[in-house]
C-alpha cells in the first residue's frame, strides 16, 4: 500500500503531457486553418477586384470604339482623310478581340494585361484629342469654304441678275423698237377708201346696184381711192384683193390669178391682186376681175391688203 502514490503520480504525468500535446497540436490546426482562410479569401478578393479591372478596361476600349466611329463620321462629313483613323480603329478592334481571348488565370498574368491595355487605352485617348484638334480645324477650313461660296454664289447671281437685267433691257428695247417700226410702217402703210363694187355683163355694160343678178354678172369691177399719205413711198405697191363669200369662204381660182400672201404672219389665199404706181396723190384705182364660175346668192365682202395691212374694205350682193 505505501507504494501506490508514486504510481499515481506517474500516471497524472502522462495524462498531462498528453493534454498539453493535444491543446498543442489543436492550436497549431487552428492556426493553419486560419491562415489558409485568409489566404484563400485574400486571393479570392484580389481575383474579383482583377476580374472587375479587365471589364471596366474592356467598357473602356468599347467607348473608345464607338468615338472613333463618330471622328470618322465627321471627319468624311467634312472632306477629310480618314485613313489613319481606319486603321488605328482596326488596330484598336484587335485588341479588344485579344482582350477576350487573353488567358489570365493567374494574378500575374491578369495584372500585367491590365497595365498593358491600361497603357493603350492612355495611348487612344490621346490620339482621340488630336483628331479633335484636326476636326476643329477642318470645321473652320470648312466654314471658310462655306463663307467663300456663299460669296461666290451671291457675286454669280448678282452677275447673272446684271446680265438678266441687261437681256431685259436689250428685250425691252429690241420691243420698243419693233412697236415703233410697226406704228411707223403702219402709218406709212397705204389707206383706200370709197371702195366700190360694180357688175359688168358679158357685153361690157357697168351697173352699180345694191344687189346683182348672177346671171347677169360676167366681171366684177373694183374702183378705189388711194389716200395722200406723205410717210407712204412713191413706189409700186402690190394690192391683194380677199372676196369672201357668203359662208366666209375666200373665193379663189389658181388657174385664174389667185395665190398666197401673209397677213400678220399668217400665210392666206387671195382672189387677185394688181400692181399700182403710187404717187401720193389721193389717185383713184380700178380693177376687174372675172370669175370662172357663177356666184351664188348672198352677201360678199371684198378686202384689200398691201405690204401686210388690211387698207380698205366693201361688198357687194348677189340675188337669185
Amino acid at each position: 500500500m505505501e507504494q501506490n502514490p508514486p504510481q499515481k503520480s506517474r500516471t497524472n504525468g502522462a495524462l498531462l503531457a498528453a493534454l498539453i500535446l493535444m491543446t498543442g497540436l489543436a492550436g497549431v490546426s487552428s492556426y493553419l486553418y486560419f491562415t489558409t482562410k485568409e489566404k484563400s479569401d485574400t486571393q479570392e478578393v484580389t481575383i474579383a477586384e482583377r476580374v472587375e479591372e479587365l471589364s471596366n478596361t474592356r467598357v473602356k476600349l468599347d467607348s473608345i470604339s464607338t468615338a472613333l466611329d463618330a471622328k470618322i463620321a465627321e471627319v468624311q462629313k467634312l472632306g477629310g482623310n480618314v485613313d489613319e483613323l481606319l486603321k488605328v480603329k482596326a488596330d484598336l478592334e484587335r485588341d479588344k478581340d485579344a482582350l477576350r481571348r487573353g488567358n489570365s488565370s493567374s494574378q500575374a498574368s491578369a495584372k500585367a494585361m491590365i497595365a498593358k491595355y491600361d497603357l493603350k487605352i492612355k495611348e487612344y485617348e490621346a490620339y482621340l484629342m488630336e483628331k479633335d484638334t484636326m476636326i476643329v480645324n477642318l470645321q473652320r477650313e470648312n466654314g471658310v469654304l462655306v463663307t467663300s461660296n456663299q460669296t461666290l454664289n451671291q457675286e454669280n447671281t448678282a452677275v447673272k441678275t446684271e446680265r438678266q437685267l441687261a437681256r431685259d433691257s436689250v428685250a425691252t428695247f429690241a420691243a420698243q423698237n419693233q412697236e415703233l417700226a410697226t406704228k411707223v410702217t403702219r402709218a406709212s402703210a397705204l389707206k383706200a377708201q370709197n371702195v366700190k363694187i360694180f357688175a359688168v355683163s358679158s357685153k361690157g355694160k357697168v351697173r352699180e346696184d345694191d344687189a346683182y343678178k348672177a346671171k347677169r354678172l360676167d366681171k366684177i369691177k373694183m374702183i378705189y381711192t388711194l389716200l395722200d399719205n406723205p410717210l407712204t413711198k412713191e413706189e409700186p405697191k402690190d394690192i391683194f384683193v380677199r372676196i369672201l363669200d357668203p359662208d366666209g369662204a375666200i373665193v379663189s381660182d389658181m388657174a385664174n390669178g389667185s395665190g398666197t400672201f401673209t397677213v400678220d404672219g399668217n400665210e392666206t389665199v387671195y382672189t387677185t391682186k394688181q400692181s399700182v404706181n403710187y404717187d401720193s396723190k389721193g389717185q383713184t384705182v380700178e380693177l376687174l376681175y372675172t370669175r370662172g364660175t357663177a356666184y351664188k346668192p348672198g352677201k360678199y365682202t371684198v378686202e384689200l391688203h398691201s405690204e401686210g395691212f388690211k387698207i380698205g374694205t366693201g361688198e357687194f350682193a348677189i340675188r337669185k
